[in-house]
C-alpha cells in the first residue's frame, strides 16, 4: 500500500521595498506564480494579510518520498529568500 507524504515549509517575510497592501499584494502575487511554476508546489499567504510589510508564505508539495518532498519545498523556500526585496525572519519545514 502507498502513502503519501505531504511537505509543508513557512518562510515569514520582512517586505521592506512594499508601501503598501495592493504593492505587497503584486509583489506577493508574481512571486507565487514562479514559484508555483517553477516547482509544481502549491502556495499561499497564510498569516499577517492586513500589515504591508509583513507576509507569512505556505509551500506544500505531495510526494511518495518525505525526502523528495522536503527537498522541493526546501528549494522553493531558498528560491524565495533569493527573490525578495527584503529580508527572511523564520523558516520551518514540517513533514506529515
Amino acid at each position: 500500500m502507498s502513502r503519501a507524504r505531504v511537505a509543508v515549509g513557512t518562510i515569514e517575510l520582512h517586505l521592506s521595498g512594499v508601501d503598501s497592501l495592493k504593492g505587497k499584494r503584486h509583489v506577493l502575487k508574481g512571486l507565487k506564480e514562479r514559484v508555483r511554476a517553477r516547482f509544481e508546489v502549491a502556495v499561499a499567504e497564510v498569516d499577517h494579510h492586513d500589515i504591508w510589510q509583513r507576509a507569512t508564505l505556505a509551500v506544500a508539495c505531495v510526494s511518495h518520498d518525505s525526502r523528495h518532498a522536503n527537498e522541493v519545498v526546501s528549494k522553493a523556500m531558498d528560491f524565495i529568500e533569493a527573490s525578495i526585496d527584503g529580508s527572511v525572519i523564520d523558516t520551518s519545514v514540517e513533514i506529515l
